[in-house]
């Protein structure tokens, strides 16, 4: 019995993340489990980043649609997520289509 390789690509589940960054905007398909960090470096964007735990907040962004759950936030005050902010490097899409700006 052999396994079955690895796909070159991971899996789509569907959906559409848009991503912002220094006045570009690009989309890919959104990938399930996927951070919106993950989402944007395989867009081919260079988001900013240090801790990827959600300790810093060097990676924060601000929703332009949907909605993402954070696995963790150290870095965030209430405030700053009520107005849409999120740690990328924890965030994950709740909604089929989202959008990410790190330019706000």
């Amino acid at each position: 019995m052999t396994a079955d390789p690895m796909p070159d690509h991971p899996a789509q589940s569907g959906g559409q993340v848009t991503i912002v960054l220094d006045r570009k905007k690009v989309s890919v398909a959104r990938v399930a489990n996927e951070t919106l960090l993950e989402s944007a470096r395989r867009a081919g964007l260079s988001p900013p980043f240090s801790c990827e735990a959600g300790n810093c907040g060097t990676c924060m962004g601000k929703l332009i649609e949907g909605r993402a759950t954070m696995r963790v936030n150290d870095a965030l005050e209430d405030d700053e997520v009520e107005e849409g902010y999120i740690l990328t490097c924890q965030a994950v899409p709740e909604t089929e289509t989202i959008g990410v700006t790190y330019d706000d």
